[in-house]
């Protein structure tokens, strides 16, 4: 790695994102946060690029190379969240949700992927969440998007060891951040599915009473910066018993309790 390490993060401009790339700029790190709202501010530098659309992206990538040596560390965090129920949930919304949770991710890897195999370093981390192996009622689409990352990640990880790359993603559990307020809500169906509305209450409430953006990045700060990460963390405590008892209980059984929760 260069002497001043260089950080390219999406979904920087606020939440988990805008913590962390706070935090790195702290470190002494070079920071470019990447989003299509934002600004430079306190040493992290705003670059506009929409993961959805893949000439954004390179066009940002390339901006960044500009500015910076390499890039030594990826951290593919852009996304948003959409609920309702899997019957009336249009289509277009759905892959909406795939397009910038997923392949938007997709995207931000493709971009950078060739200049960590030139340089023969580099760590790409990835946001998804505890609702990748515990789907939530409601709520499966951002479930699915997620559980695809993580798939992604742990494939990616096996091609690009050889590189010297580095792969992990981090499942934070509830984290108070405005991620809450802009979810997409859908109410269709609610007339069939008459707990719609009070499933996603309580799962709301959770997220406002819960951990706070800086918990999760430091720990992308740790998997950065530990020379040997594991292939995924888990943010959270609680959150990490609860992936635990999902590995160890029948699936059955841990489904039908979750049914219970919401």
């Amino acid at each position: 790695m260069s002497a001043v390490r260089t950080l390219v993060i999406t979904g920087g401009s606020s939440g988990i994102g805008l913590a962390t790339a706070n935090l790195f700029c702290t470190k002494g790190w070079q920071v470019f946060e990447l989003s299509r709202h934002g600004a430079s501010h306190d040493g992290v530098v705003h670059v506009d690029c929409d993961v959805t659309q893949p000439d954004s992206v390179q066009q940002a990538v390339a901006a960044v190379l500009r500015q910076a040596e390499t890039i030594d560390v990826l951290i593919s965090n852009a996304g948003y969240g959409i609920s309702g129920a899997v019957e009336f949930t249009a289509l277009e919304d759905a892959k909406r949700q795939m397009d910038v949770n997923f392949f938007g991710a997709l995207n931000i890897t493709q971009a950078v992927l060739p200049v960590m195999r030139t340089h023969g370093a580099g760590r790409i981390l990835y946001t998804s969440s505890v609702a990748a192996v515990l789907p939530v009622p409601y709520q499966a689409f951002y479930s699915a998007s997620k559980a695809a990352i993580n798939a992604m990640a742990l494939a990616l990880a096996n091609e690009v060891r050889g590189f010297g790359i580095r792969v992990a993603y981090l499942m934070p559990g509830d984290v108070a951040t405005g991620f809450t307020a802009a979810r997409d809500k859908s109410e269709k169906g609610v007339e069939v599915y008459q707990n719609v509305n009070k499933a996603v209450s309580a799962m709301e409430k959770d997220e406002q009473n819960g951990m706070q953006p800086e918990q999760m990045a430091q720990l992308f700060y740790k998997m950065a910066t530990r020379r040997h990460p594991a292939p995924y963390y888990v943010g959270g405590l609680t959150y990490r018993i609860f992936c635990l008892l999902n590995r160890l209980l029948p699936t059955r059984f841990v489904n039908r309790i979750e049914g219970i929760m919401y």
